[in-house]
Order: structure tokens, then sequence, then C-alpha cells
């Protein structure tokens, strides 16, 4: 009984065997196709960056003293030469004072000099008196002449000063930054304390992008440009490049360039700092031919023993790295994926799925070139025509072991 257990299992064995020699040599592998058709692309280059107001003024203090009085706070409206802080004045009030007594002093002391300078020149003239001592006398007259200079030149200094204890907007705008509280003391010495920070006009902002310098060649003035904000995820913000800086920043070995994009904000909706994820618009195609990107990755199957299952796999696998890869956030422009970024065709094989004299399907290699990407969908420049079928990976088999039925000219998703 159970030799005859054995012998049945090894019959069985063998025949299931024997089947799978035979059902694997006889099965080619079915190819998921894609049929090439017309459509829209936009090549874009992605980046981020910082939403600054076009101008922004700090404003600061040529004096040191303590804040007395404070007329504005945050967000409130200013206009130019409007007063909105001052500081403590009694110190320099005081110098002023000073200042013009000794001017007083000086005046007085010139009178003085000027009177025996007068006298001593007509003792002179009646040679009453030596040359020597009228010499002395006319030195001293201009030595009371330059002290008034100094005295008025003090007095200005001080009144000066003093109308420096008032602070006054120098553009119109909106106080975005107040850095300072009543009764605090604040001190001018090389560089000049920030009080406030005014932005000159809040509907008309810009950002600041750092553009990767992979990227930078494809971007150039007037270009428009969506962006985005953390604040509105569901709305897309609109704007144009109005500047391209030529000084490059470097940070962790990577080299970026600040890309102005001048921005209206009539809603007010935006505000400073803000961080701004941008997609210039490089470059726009409508109603040309398109295909994906993984026809221009796949590779069909070496002839003899491969696997069409693990081949379906390895080829998903790729493509859904690519495609992720080709939309990653950051400094990194999509549509890049190894095809091109530039206006310059590129030459590429890919695989057209034609029918053979049999009917069955068979690859033919076709040499092509590419145009524009988005990350996703490239377009055809040369070298195919609307409607023509080409490979982008190997069908793979259920998981219950049972075949897919092989449709050699599927189709493959669209958008």
């Amino acid at each position: 009984m159970k030799w005859g257990i054995i012998v049945a299992a090894v019959v069985v064995v063998g025949g299931f065997a024997i089947w799978l020699f035979h059902h694997g040599q006889d099965d080619a592998p079915a190819y998921q196709t894609v049929t090439i058709e017309p459509g829209d692309l936009t090549q874009v280059v992605t980046a981020t960056g910082t939403l600054n107001p076009v101008t922004n003024v700090t404003v600061g203090c040529q004096v040191s003293g303590q804040i007395s009085k404070l007329y504005v706070d945050y967000n409130s409206p200013v206009t130019n030469g409007q007063l909105i802080a001052q500081i403590d004045p009694r110190t320099y009030q005081a110098q002023v004072e000073q200042a013009s007594a000794q001017l007083a002093s000086g005046n007085a002391n010139l009178e003085l000099q000027q009177a025996e300078t007068a006298r001593d020149a007509e003792l002179f003239t009646n040679k009453l008196i030596s040359g020597s001592d009228y010499d002395t006398a006319v030195a001293t007259l201009h030595e009371a002449e330059a002290t008034v200079k100094i005295n008025q030149a003090a007095l200005d200094t001080s009144k000066a000063n003093l109308g420096f204890c008032k602070i006054y907007s120098p553009v119109d705008g909106t106080v975005i930054s107040r850095d300072v509280d009543v009764g605090q003391t604040v001190a001018a010495s090389l560089q000049s304390p920030t009080l406030f920070q005014i932005a000159n006009n809040l509907e008309q902002m810009q950002i600041d992008a750092n553009v990767d310098e992979a990227d930078i060649g494809g971007v150039k003035e007037g270009q428009s440009v969506d962006f985005t904000v953390d604040a509105y995820p569901n709305r897309t913000f609109h704007g144009v490049v109005t500047q391209v800086r030529n000084a490059p920043t470097t940070l962790n070995n990577v080299v970026t360039y600040d890309t102005v994009i001048g921005v209206t904000n009539a809603d007010l909706k935006l505000k400073p700092g803000m961080t701004a994820t941008v997609s210039i618009i490089v470059a726009d195609r409508n109603r040309v031919l398109e295909i994906p990107n993984a026809a221009l990755r796949f590779q069909p199957p070496e002839a003899g023993g491969e696997n069409p299952a693990s081949t379906a796999q390895t080829t998903r696998s790729t493509n859904n790295a690519g495609r992720l890869g080709a939309q990653r956030p950051g400094g990194r422009g999509r549509g890049r994926g190894g095809e091109q970024h530039g206006e310059q065709p590129v030459v590429h094989i890919v695989y057209v799925l034609v029918k053979d004299a049999a009917g069955n399907g068979k690859l033919e290699p076709v040499q092509i070139k590419t145009g524009i990407t988005d990350g996703v969908f490239t377009e055809i420049s040369e070298g195919l025509a609307e409607g023509a079928r080409l490979a982008t990976g190997v069908q793979s088999t259920e998981a219950s072991g049972s075949p897919q039925a092989a449709n050699p000219f599927g189709g493959f998703p669209r958008r």
C-alpha cells in the first residue's frame, strides 16, 4: 500500500514537470503596450523660495537713548514722513542748550577781539605799539572767529541729534516688524539698531526661488510660474520670472541661483516669509505626439529561459521608481528623468509591437527623437506616427497561479 502511494506521487510529479516544461517553452511573453496619441505637454522646473515684499525698508536710529513713545504697531499703515517713534530727548536738548551757550560766549569774545584789534591798528598806525603786538592782536581775532565757527558746528550737531530723537517712516507702507518697546534703551554705535521693518506695498510681492544649476539654463525672464504655499494647499497662485541673478549660492556642495518671481497679491492672502513651491514653465506643447517614459526605459527580455513574470515585476518597479523620481520636490526640475532638459532632440530606441505573418505579436526596435518631457510623458519629434503600439513592459501572471489572458496588444493606462 505504501509503495503504491509513493509510485503514484512520482508519476504525478513527473507529469507536472513535463507539462511545465512544455508550457514554459510554448508560451511567449505578453507585452504591455501603449498607443501613440497626441496630447499636451508642459515641461517645468520646480524649486522652493521665500515670499518677500518688493521693497522692504529697515528703520533704525542714529542716536542712542531710551524709547519714550511708540506711535505704530504691527500691521500699522504708515505714510512717508509720519512720526512712528521717539527717543527720550532730554539729554540731547541739554546738549543743544550747552552748545548755544558756548556759541554765545564765543561771539562775545569775538566782539571783544574785534574792538581790541581796531584800537591796536590805530596805535600801530601812530607808531605807538610795535609790529609784533599788532600781529598778535590780529591772530587773536582770527582765533576768536574760528572758535565761533566751531561752536556753531557743535550747536548744529546737537540740534541734528535732537531731531534724530524723532523716528519718521521713510516710505509709504505697512509695519511688518517692531523690534522695540517703550522704555527699551537702544544703542547706536557702529551699526544702527533695527526698530521697525516696513513693507512698501504688500500688494506687489516677489519670490526669491533657489533654482538648481542643472535647471537654470532653461529659466528666462518673462516665463510663467505657478506656485503654492502651505497656508492654501488647494489654491494655485501665479507669477512671472522678472530676474535671474548671476550670483551663485553654494550650500552642501549644491549650487543654486536666485530667481526673482513677481507676484500680484491684491487680496493680501500671501504674507512675507511664506515658503513657496514654484513650478517655472520652461516649455509648453499642444497636441503633440507623446509616449510614456516607461516606453523609453523598456528592454525586451532576452530569448531563452527568462521568466516573463519576474521581468514584468522588474519593469514595473523601474517604471514606478522613475515616475517618483521625476516628480520629486525641491531644486531639481521635473521632466529631466534622463531624457533631456532643453530644446535639442535626444535619440532613443523604443520597441514597436507588430504582427508577423502568423498573426503573432513581435517587437521591432525603432529609433526616435524626443522633445520635451513632463517627467511622465515625452514628446516624439521624429520616428513614429500616431497609432503605433509601443511596448512598455511584460505582463505578469495572477498570484493564484492561473495565467492571465495574454493580449499582446493590450493598452497602457492613460493619465
